[in-house]
């Protein structure tokens, strides 16, 4: 599957790099637009020395991590949700009659390398945070964990979207909330959130596991709204309850798809 995966997004890259003034034009568009969201959080601390009692460079570890999990599951699985458009299109047939999982040649589909770009600025943020913050291996060691647990739940997020697509073929926007959404949501600290919020991405929707609990063992401190410590080493287990629903709910759309008969 993986080996399958690499040679269609191989090909989708060959295409889009043949025209390389474009390419890189995009890629440092990208970069530019991800810079944005950085400037914000710069504008926020240029007038204030804390957010929720967090530091800017606190700020941008979370941030980063985030980001970071975000854009590159973005980059491997976002074209998951053009599933309606292809239900839509009769397109959709022709991925079930091939001898390759609907799912990896949808993710595969129209692969985008130029998204590279962002990938790029997020490293940059995460890597100045972990720099000024000091953070060395005896907690850094959390932040790999964090990033591939951030990338199996926005995957999952990317999953259960398009497995919803099957039943809500006219409203991809709607289903791009718990993707886009769930990424704005995780850029800041969930200290500036309701505790209603957070306690429901924390037990229902497990977002508070892409930056936030792992994030406070990374940086030693405690959770505002008082969750317990075995929760900031949980989020593996949480990622994987998710995988394992959005899998099932895959299944279960493709499994009562019916063909437009084109």
């Amino acid at each position: 599957m993986v080996r399958t995966y690499a040679l269609l997004a191989w090909t989708w890259t060959r295409a889009a790099a043949a025209y390389r003034g474009s390419f890189a034009l995009m890629v440092l568009l990208g970069f530019v637009v991800a810079a944005v969201d950085v400037a914000v959080i710069l504008v926020v601390f240029a007038n204030t020395t804390a957010l929720a009692g967090f530091t800017r460079d606190e700020v941008l570890l979370l941030y980063g991590a985030a980001s970071l999990s975000f854009t590159l599951c973005d980059m491997l699985v976002g074209n998951l949700d053009r599933v309606s458009a292809h239900i839509k299109a009769g397109t959709f047939d022709t991925f079930l009659i091939r001898p390759i999982g609907a799912w990896v040649q949808l993710a595969a589909d129209r692969f985008n390398p130029t998204r590279i770009g962002r990938i790029v600025q997020a490293v940059l943020v995460l890597g100045h945070a972990v720099t000024a913050l000091g953070v060395g291996w005896d907690r850094g060691w959390m932040i790999a964990v964090m990033v591939a647990t951030g990338m199996v739940i926005f995957g999952s997020l990317w999953t259960l979207a398009g497995a919803l697509q099957f039943l809500l073929t006219d409203a991809p926007e709607v289903v791009n909330t718990f993707t886009y959404g769930g990424q704005q949501l995780t850029q800041y600290p969930l200290a500036v959130y309701s505790r209603e919020l957070v306690l429901g991405v924390t037990y229902v929707l497990p977002l508070a596991f892409v930056n936030w609990q792992p994030g406070l063992y990374v940086l030693g401190r405690d959770d505002p709204f008082g969750t317990p410590e075995a929760l900031r080493f949980l989020g593996p287990v949480a990622a994987l309850v998710l995988a394992l629903a959005a899998m099932a709910a895959w299944r279960q759309g493709v499994r009562h798809y019916r063909s437009t008969g084109s």
